[in-house]
């Protein structure tokens, strides 16, 4: 299986005015191919403290093992070359057993970092839109130079610095 860049995102919600757009929107993204919810983790803290947790994932059992066993292999190689490639990947799989990428720590992370009557979201996107891009440049013979994302205040930064120089 092939897997396109990744992109990791992390909302605060101060207003939890969900009506299911956010998710109506990513089923449309998956279902036209753009984009994949390897994992997506929102937690929700009452005004008592109290925890509601959601957790949604694209993935079948069989992708996200592969998932986890490619990003352990990855992680393995650059931590010990060939032997930690082969090790990394049976730990990549083994975590990623239960179809998640974000666990129990990631819960308490989140539940510290919001106020009471919050909700934070993480999700782990995959952009399927970029494979075919990602294989052209492959094909030609080119190379990433940088990959950034330009955020509309990065535009905003980028004009006053131009004016305040």
């Amino acid at each position: 299986m092939t897997f396109g860049p990744m992109q990791m995102l992390v909302v605060e919600f101060t207003d939890g005015k969900f009506k299911g757009d956010i998710l109506a929107e990513l089923k449309r993204l998956n279902d036209e191919d753009i984009v994949r919810l390897v994992d997506l983790l929102v937690v929700r803290k009452e005004q008592d403290g109290e925890l509601t947790v959601l957790q949604i994932s694209d993935l079948d059992k069989d992708e996200a093992l592969e998932f986890g066993a490619v990003i352990g292999a990855l992680i393995g190689l650059g931590a010990d070359g060939d032997e930690g490639m082969n090790v990394g990947a049976v730990r990549g799989a083994e975590a990623l057993e239960d179809g998640h990428m974000f666990g129990q720590d990631e819960v308490w992370y989140l539940a510290d970092a919001i106020p009471a009557g919050g909700t934070a979201g993480v999700a782990l996107l995959e952009h399927r839109w970029a494979i075919p891009l990602r294989d052209a440049i492959e094909d030609a013979g080119g190379a990433v130079l940088a990959d950034e994302w330009v955020h509309p205040a990065d535009l905003v930064a980028i004009g006053h610095a131009a004016t305040h120089t």
